[in-house]
């Protein structure tokens, strides 16, 4: 098994993906440059551009005036209401690598293997549908089949994803974009469905945040709705802000 000195896991949280740009803008401008990623729905999608080797401002101003209808598209509710087909095919368009060991830096995505309720972190074989059964909601977005077993976002198992650095990374940064947080009102069916998601999310990081050198943790993020893109700008501030001050002297 290959070792790394740093490696960075990126959590799900939808449209706070934004602040995992950020993040990775600001360690990147204090020469702190992560070898290996892993990643959980929006994680996955950050870490499989970052991986391909895409800057974080070129991947910001290439996401931010998307909406989340971009990509998607509408489905036969049996498994879903949403299919994320829109977001696979412009993430093909984007990532002009086709595998994962093709990509020019080593990344694990983490998935939810519906069938048998486990966790599995992919490494290998083919990139973008595995993104997209990361980003796979469940309810709200339908389930990716790949070889006779369906997948759905990895967040429901495992919304940090530091369990494949941890043996091969001297270092570790967390970064979770979805912390638990009260809130007081409800005005949608995409709410219910994200609150009803956020609930798994927040067991499964408490765990995984022991096993970080570095964890962070923006603040603010509840008020930002995970399904609208509309605040991109503040989000990617919040996430550069947070990086380029914070202390870092577990990782230098």
């Amino acid at each position: 098994m290959k070792k790394y000195e740093l490696g960075i896991a990126l959590s799900g949280g939808g449209s706070r993906g934004f602040a995992h740009l950020g993040i990775l803008a600001g360690l990147n401008e204090r020469v702190i440059y992560p070898e290996v990623i892993s990643g959980t729905s929006a994680g996955s999608i950050v870490g499989a551009l970052y991986a391909a080797g895409l800057d974080p401002y070129d991947i910001y101003k290439n996401f931010k005036k998307l909406k989340f209808t971009d990509f998607t598209k509408m489905h036969l509710p049996t498994d879903g209401l949403f299919s994320f087909d829109n977001l696979r095919a412009r993430l093909e368009k984007i990532i002009l690598q086709k595998t994962f060991e093709e990509l020019e830096l080593p990344l694990f995505i983490c998935v939810a293997n519906f069938n048998k309720c486990t966790a599995e972190y992919i490494n290998c074989g083919p990139l973008h549908k595995i993104i997209q059964a990361s980003c796979a909601i469940p309810v709200l977005v339908s389930h990716v089949k790949i070889n006779n077993t369906y997948y759905v976002d990895g967040g429901l198992v495992d919304n940090l994803p530091v369990k494949p650095l941890v043996r091969r990374c001297k270092r570790i940064i967390g970064v979770n974009i979805s912390p638990y947080e009260e809130i007081n009102k409800i005005d949608s069916l995409f709410q219910v469905a994200a609150r009803t998601f956020q609930i798994s999310l927040d067991n499964n990081v408490r765990y995984n945040k022991s096993k970080c050198h570095i964890y962070i943790e923006p603040k603010n993020m509840i008020k930002y709705n995970m399904l609208e893109n509309k605040h991109s700008d503040e989000i990617f501030e919040i996430g550069y802000n947070h990086a380029k001050k914070m202390s870092l002297k577990a990782v230098n």
